[in-house]
């Protein structure tokens, strides 16, 4: 039951986000131009425009702005933590034929990518965290790429929350009691505090810190990489309030 739910809520997520989200408003206005024709532009017009405006690199920059709290972590200063925990949720290729086996997607490689630079500067063992699959293709790309062999794989996991509870289960059985968090810098305010809430240590190091970038008049242009970022920003901004919620009614605790 409770994986149907789960389902469910991913399900929910993909139609109130862009891009499906935008796009469905737009249908039912299409749909309304006969019936309730002024109802009808207003749902076509906001559905397209919207998804116009969130494909700008400009609107894209001031979305993954408010969504990042975190800045970049100072490898300079010393680190009180005793692991590194990256966390999945970034997709992944079940079968990549150059490799011969499971990969991951762009947005998890970075996770990767920074959390191994980030093992590398420290020594701290890493511990990965994601579901089924997603797990052995973060496991194999630290080893295959990175010469890292993870200390500790949790492969249980559907969503943050679960990151988060049976990573905890892991580490306290090694006295693990605080970490350096690696996951994308949208991601980072909510998982933060899921992890917190298991009363672990946090340290937060964000993977893809937002910085200025000179795309002069293309920052007014559609353009896909900028719907993405949109994507994830809006996602956490979201997600964040429903955390929240969920906290203060216990109905779920770590």
């Amino acid at each position: 039951m409770l994986l149907i739910l789960k389902h469910c809520k991913t399900l929910l997520r993909i139609l109130i986000l862009p891009p499906a989200g935008p796009l469905l408003l737009a249908i039912i206005g299409a749909l309304l131009l006969r019936r309730r024709p002024r109802a009808g532009r207003v749902l076509l017009a906001t559905g397209l425009g919207s998804l116009w405006l969130l494909s700008l690199p400009v609107v894209a920059d001031v979305l993954t702005r408010t969504a990042q709290h975190y800045p970049a972590l100072d490898l300079n200063l010393p680190l009180q933590a005793q692991a590194i925990v990256i966390l999945g949720g970034g997709g992944q290729r079940t079968y990549a034929p150059e490799y011969g086996g499971p990969a991951p997607d762009p947005l998890l490689l970075e996770r990767l990518t920074y959390g191994a630079y980030v093992a590398h500067h420290t020594g701290l063992p890493i511990l990965v965290t994601g579901n089924g699959i997603e797990a052995r293709a973060m496991r194999d790309s630290l080893v295959r790429n990175f010469a890292i062999e993870p200390r500790w794989i949790e492969d249980r996991a559907y969503d943050t929350f679960d990151n988060a509870s049976n990573s905890a289960q892991l580490l306290r059985a090694d006295g693990v009691q605080s970490i350096v968090l690696v996951t994308s810098a949208e991601h980072l305010w909510r998982a933060s505090h899921e992890f917190a809430a298991t009363g672990l240590q946090v340290i937060p190091a964000p993977a893809g810190v937002w910085a200025e970038r000179d795309l002069g008049v293309l920052r007014f242009l559609p353009d896909a990489q900028a719907l993405l970022r949109s994507y994830l920003a809006t996602y956490e901004l979201l997600g964040e309030p429903v955390r929240e919620l969920l906290a203060l009614s216990h109905l779920r605790r770590h």
